[in-house]
């Protein structure tokens, strides 16, 4: 994509647009020696018909997993909106949007879903690209907070909606799988704009349980 396509948007540079990563064929097999020297370490035998490429697949899953540091130009789409004037637009909700998220702690994975409203202004977004907008930030290392954050805050300078409302809810594989091994699922929810106002926060809320 031209970058001159991406307009006055200069701050969602990184986040719709960005060089796709590369690893040279040194770098990769540099990489998967020190994975299989990990793996060796904490006992995993490599030497096995089911093992031994197990370095080299980590390290294209954990690539595949962390797609989102390349960007989505494809969120730059943007329409006007189709309400007559003086109308007063309602809630455009979507969800519920699986996501897989690692850890920037431990770099182990969370998961949930996550549900996006806005209350349009002058424009509107397609259905699809809430989706693209939170896999976009899902897809690197992060935490639940700092996503639905940079969900909210790129929703509005995309399209400069009257109202924002972002809810996501995961399990972390980060407790469940060492510490204290608690397998509950956290719930954290980001307001902007017209969200201010209870009864918005409410009737999203209920979109929320009704689709969870």
């Amino acid at each position: 994509m031209d970058l001159e396509a991406v307009g006055d948007l200069v701050d969602l540079r990184p986040a719709l647009y960005a060089e796709p990563r590369q690893i040279s064929t040194a770098d990769r097999e540099r990489y998967e020696r020190f994975i299989a020297e990990i793996f060796e370490a904490l006992g995993m035998d490599l030497d096995t018909p089911g093992t031994r490429e197990t370095p080299a697949r980590f390290l294209r899953a954990l690539f595949d997993a962390t797609a989102g540091y390349d960007g989505d130009g494809k969120l730059l789409t943007a329409f006007p909106s189709e309400a007559p004037e003086g109308a007063i637009a309602g809630q455009v909700v979507e969800g519920p949007i699986s996501f897989v998220c690692l850890c920037e702690h431990h770099a182990l994975p969370f998961h949930g879903v996550a549900h996006v409203g806005y209350i349009p202004g002058e424009q509107i977004i397609g259905i699809s690209k809430l989706t693209r907008l939170v896999r976009v930030f899902a897809r690197r290392f992060t935490v639940q907070e700092r996503l639905g954050e940079q969900i909210a805050d790129t929703l509005e300078e995309l399209i400069e909606p009257r109202g924002i409302a972002v809810h996501l809810a995961a399990s972390h594989l980060c407790t469940q799988m060492r510490g204290v091994e608690e397998h509950s699922r956290t719930a954290t929810t980001f307001w902007r704009g017209a969200f201010e106002d209870p009864a918005l926060r409410a009737e999203f809320l209920q979109e929320v349980r009704a689709t969870a």
